[in-house]
């Protein structure tokens, strides 16, 4: 049986030296939250991003002290840097002059259609993409009127109509994102924009909330949507450190079997049956695996009930016994181990593979 996920038709777009929608790989985006004309902090945080596996990185651009700094963030970076932009056009103009490899912008906020258009013919030149952000606390008052409220027909019918300025000036390197803070009313509005679009989508639940809370809300509205072959690039909105967005990203991402490779760690939930401290050693084994890069799966298990079928299935693991755990390499039993000695001799056991 073929449980791949088969992703919806789109168009591709470059960004910088990579490339969203298409056949390209589903990228993980994050945004800084250092203030952008601080140029050397940004940078410090952008690197720390590529470390932590960030394919595209954004930046707000309030004013244009930030967009000058923009240029230095740009030489610095390694990977795409995009332009966030709100109510002035001219820091858009500035930003993509300084170098940014993609703009977002919500038309509706920054004027009427001299100003986008001039947006437009400087990305065109400049040979980037714009991606037209939606949020549902962005939406134009005469949808909000005409559908009674925030809806996700609103949301998509307002980016759609920013879409037709930039076509009807011979643009097509678009994406799209229509976020929201609802997981429902994001799902919603995604599934619609798919239907009627074929330009990339950047996906992602908005103001998603603190590290706990918004991991939760974004593995469901992501994960609903990435199930369903929708969204080409993705961001985790969380309130904390960027790189926790990456990280929650990225397990997304292999829980749907979309990414391969990296580290798996297949921790059990414990029992009555679980005579060792299993929940320690998982907490400690997971901190102490953070730097390791191995294309591996670890199977920590409290008891004899499923221990030993998730064990045969790892590369390496451990079944709990009575204040001990018997050491699983590729199925096979290897030697038995006390409790006190199970994380000192796992990791070392990894690091030989």
């Amino acid at each position: 049986m073929d449980n791949s996920i088969n992703r919806k038709p789109t168009r591709k777009i470059h960004v910088g030296n990579i490339f969203i929608g298409g056949d390209a790989p589903i990228t993980v985006q994050s945004m800084t939250n250092t203030d952008t004309r601080d140029a050397a902090a940004t940078i410090s945080q952008i690197k720390r991003l590529e470390e932590g596996g960030c394919d595209i990185v954004r930046v707000a651009v309030p004013d244009s002290e930030a967009a000058e700094a923009v240029k230095a963030i740009k030489k610095a970076a390694l990977i795409p840097v995009v332009a966030d932009i709100h109510f002035d056009y001219r820091l858009a103009l500035e930003c993509i002059k300084n170098g940014v490899d993609k703009i977002r912008l919500n038309p509706g906020n920054i004027g009427g259609r001299d100003r986008v258009s001039k947006v437009v013919e400087a990305a065109r030149a400049a040979g980037i993409p714009i991606r037209i952000g939606v949020n549902s606390g962005s939406v134009e008052r005469h949808f909000f009127e005409k559908y009674k409220g925030v809806t996700p027909e609103g949301m998509v019918e307002s980016a759609l109509g920013h879409a037709e300025i930039l076509e009807d000036m011979g643009f097509y390197e678009i994406a799209f994102s229509i976020k929201a803070s609802s997981v429902t009313q994001t799902i919603a509005a995604y599934r619609l924009m798919s239907q009627k679009s074929r330009y990339p989508l950047h996906i992602g639940v908005t103001e998603s909330g603190t590290l706990f809370r918004g991991t939760v809300k974004s593995s469901v509205g992501l994960g609903c949507l990435l199930s369903e072959g929708i969204g080409d690039t993705l961001r985790v909105s969380l309130t904390g450190d960027p790189v926790e967005e990456i990280k929650v990203g990225r397990e997304i991402l292999k829980a749907l079997g979309i990414e391969k490779g990296g580290l798996e760690l297949v921790s059990c939930p414990t029992c009555g049956r679980c005579r060792i401290d299993l929940v320690n050693i998982a907490e400690l084994l997971d901190k102490k695996l953070k730097d390791i890069n191995k294309d591996i799966k670890i199977a920590v298990m409290g008891c004899a009930v499923n221990g030993p079928g998730e064990a045969r299935e790892a590369d390496i693991g451990i079944a709990g016994g009575d204040g001990e755990a018997l050491l699983f390499r590729k199925g096979e039993i290897i030697r038995k181990i006390p409790q006190d000695k199970i994380v000192e001799e796992l990791i070392a056991e990894i690091e030989k593979l």
